[in-house]
């Protein structure tokens, strides 16, 4: 059975003109990306800025992607809010600009008052009442929450619950779930780390930052692996360790930015308060690509 998510998803970054956002370089990217083989794209993620974006801003660029998207690209899109209300609200009108599913983090700011029932309410209520797909997002290093694997096999069992991405790492996590998930529950990895591991231990893809300027590589990593050339599949995943390390842990956003930029991409710059990269880290960025044959 084909799954509804599964392959590689690039993270997609925001494209910054000046501290404007453009939808032009966004259409530029998707048109090169579309090319590759990506399975699709996740709009308004963490790669993307997606905190320091207006409603108005997040809209724009939505939309830009999914005209610019090629037949059989899925588009996915970050929806999260901080009350339930405003989730579903903002989930159903990227439903209506044609997003295929939305990507939803744990609300955080009271995670205090996060219990395993508040966070329960929450994704179900807004299963319950949103017109796409859900994908909960776990990923602790930006919220300080790490959902628990008993509540994502509870969760699962929702119809519209369709999935999770899972960016701490962790492959005890999959390890806990995937037995115990419906088989058609979509498990995607959000670690570059763990691409060939993960699949391995049946997850169904990922969705990575470090695909906005890798996605060869990514792509490989899996089309390998389902090919059963697994051995070639496990010397490139070690190849790519040391650049998504370094773009991911140490530069963060700005350094993919940079990275995509080398590529011939549009990264531009962030969004303040996040910083641009130093001369010398865009000297190892720099390196780090042609030791890993994208230059």
């Amino acid at each position: 059975m084909t799954k509804p998510f599964e392959g590689i998803f690039a993270a997609l970054t925001t494209p910054f003109e000046g501290d404007e956002v453009s939808v032009a370089r966004s259409a530029e990217n998707i048109a090169r990306y579309n090319g590759t083989g990506l399975a699709g794209y996740l709009v308004l993620g963490s790669t993307g800025e997606s905190v320091f974006l207006s409603d108005e801003e997040a809209e724009r660029l939505v939309r830009a992607v999914k005209q610019a998207a090629a037949p059989g690209k899925r588009v996915i899109v970050g929806t999260a809010r901080e009350s339930t209300r405003l989730t579903v609200d903002f989930t159903n009108r990227m439903a209506d600009l044609g997003a295929e599913a939305a990507l939803v983090r744990p609300p955080a700011y009271y995670k205090g008052k996060m219990t395993r029932d508040a966070l329960r309410a929450h994704y179900l209520t807004l299963a319950d009442n949103a017109r796409l797909p859900i994908l909960v997002y776990n990923i602790p290093q930006n919220t300080g929450l790490n959902l628990e694997p008993a509540l994502v096999v509870e969760l699962a069992k929702h119809p519209r619950i369709a999935g999770l991405k899972e960016s701490s790492g962790s492959l005890a996590f999959l390890g806990e779930i995937r037995p115990v998930v419906p088989p058609e529950f979509c498990y995607l990895l959000g670690s570059g780390h763990v691409i060939y591991p993960g699949l391995e231990m049946g997850a169904d893809g990922a969705i990575l930052a470090v695909a906005n300027a890798a996605p060869e590589v990514c792509c490989r990593i899996y089309a390998l692996f389902r090919d059963g050339r697994k051995d070639e599949a496990r010397k490139l995943q070690l190849d790519l360790i040391p650049f998504n390390k370094a773009v991911m842990e140490t530069y963060g956003i700005a350094g993919i930015k940079y990275a995509q930029s080398l590529r011939g991409y549009y990264g531009g710059e962030t969004r303040l308060p996040l910083l641009p990269v130093s001369e010398v880290d865009r000297t190892e960025i720099r390196a780090l690509l042609e030791k890993l044959g994208a230059l």
